[in-house]
């Protein structure tokens, strides 16, 4: 069948290979943002022989495009029933258009040379890792230039030796990826330059994780509510720079593993796809320490702004700067997730207002000061009855008095 494409996902991103006007067709039908597969890259790995030069005029006679896989993509393409290859992590399937561009149907029979060929069909993947790879090292270049933290500044104000060392790494692996982008492949000279990299990079890691552990200790130990808002204060921004730091850090591994698995493929092209597989298992340990460490920081700083929420009435400015600062520093936390590929959710804490815990306090004072009127007006209405009738009778004793003060006067007059 005519306009054949085959689809290729590893999960994070879609392979869409085929003729090039068949393949912009489908892109454009399903509304789908593309970037340049490379699959002339795959030539270099592949040696000599009747296999091979088979294997090279697929590559000549295919276009490929990468599209990154989010969740709306991701269920643009879920109609097409990807199935799972003998490649692990990878699934493909077929695809036709019979007359009209806008009814693309999976094919049932008959495969493609992509589907056929496990070492092709391990390439795209590798090079489909390596553009997913790429693409996060753009989105964190975009989260540094965001939050406006000059990385190499925070190294070098550091005395830490892994620290100063990173600034040389980067340039580095920087300009290796460069020599790469011309090339189109890491040689052994190439290789050599960035092989002790991530030695640097993990002790870099490591050394800012840490630092983040001991501020969420430290917020742990503080229950004086001025302590925590000064030491809530001070996060916003060592939390910010270190998290500049690990951000920087990802990236750089990202690049020395798209340089791996180009020397991989340009070295060892068999082991091409099992290197693939390790390497996103590492990457996936990665970002699972460094979740750890940020949730456990911002555990702390939500237990922080709940202490402060209970002592506001008697700290109306402290205890709505700590809740404020909590806010903040989860907030860099959940961005830096996002940008890193972490799923995280989290709701900020909404400082309690003085006005609002004073407006309670009063409020319960009403209601228990209601209570008293009602009893005291009831008391005074008793005791208002009691005086009446402690008058009366005081006044029945007086005009007594006085009337015996007559009879006795009269009586007098009369002996006398």
């Amino acid at each position: 069948m005519d306009n054949e494409i085959q689809l290729i996902s590893d999960g994070d991103g879609l392979a869409v290979i085929g003729n090039a006007t068949d393949v912009e067709g489908f892109l454009v039908s399903e509304g789908l943002s593309s970037k340049d597969l490379g699959l002339q890259r795959l030539k270099s790995g592949f040696g000599t022989g009747a296999a091979v030069a088979q294997a090279g005029s697929d590559i000549a006679a295919n276009s490929g495009r990468w599209v990154k896989l989010t969740q709306e993509s991701a269920q643009r393409v879920k109609k097409f029933g990807l199935m799972e290859s003998k490649t692990p992590g990878v699934s493909h399937a077929m695809v036709g258009k019979p007359g009209s561009i806008k009814s693309w149907l999976q094919i049932e029979k008959g495969a493609g040379s992509f589907l056929t060929n496990p070492a092709l069909l391990a390439g795209a993947a590798g090079i489909m890792a390596q553009l997913a790879m790429q693409q996060s090292m753009a989105e964190i270049t975009d989260y540094l230039a965001t939050i406006d933290e000059k990385v190499d500044d925070v190294l070098r104000a550091q005395k830490d030796t892994a620290l100063a060392r990173m600034i040389g790494v980067g340039l580095v692996i920087e300009e290796t990826m460069t020599i790469r982008e011309k090339r189109g492949r890491v040689d052994e000279i190439m290789w050599s330059k960035v092989q002790t990299a991530p030695t640097t990079i993990a002790e870099t890691q490591a050394y800012a994780l840490r630092q983040l552990d001991a501020l969420a200790e430290k917020m742990e130990r503080k229950t004086d509510i001025g302590d925590l808002a000064t030491t809530a204060r001070a996060a916003e921004s060592i939390v910010r720079e270190w998290l500049a730091v690990l951000a920087r850090c990802f990236q750089l591994q990202d690049a020395i593993a798209v340089l791996e698995l180009d020397r991989v493929l340009d070295a060892s092209p068999d082991e091409l796809d099992g290197h693939r597989r390790g390497l996103k298992a590492a990457r996936q340990d990665r970002l699972e320490l460094i979740s750890r460490s940020t949730e456990r920081l911002v555990a702390r700083m939500d237990a922080a702004a709940g202490t402060a929420n209970a002592k506001v009435l008697l700290n109306p400015s402290k205890s709505p700067a700590v809740v404020q600062s909590s806010n903040h520093v989860a907030t860099g936390v959940h961005d830096f997730h996002g940008r890193l590929g972490i799923e995280s959710g989290r709701r900020s804490s909404e400082a309690r207002r003085w006005v609002d815990a004073a407006a309670e306090v009063r409020d319960k004072a009403l209601e228990t000061g209601s209570k008293g009127v009602d009893a005291a007006v009831c008391l005074g209405n008793e005791t208002l009855d009691r005086a009446g009738s402690v008058t009366d009778k005081l006044s029945s004793k007086i005009a007594e008095r006085a009337r015996r003060w007559w009879q006795d006067e009269e009586k007098h007059n009369e002996q006398g």
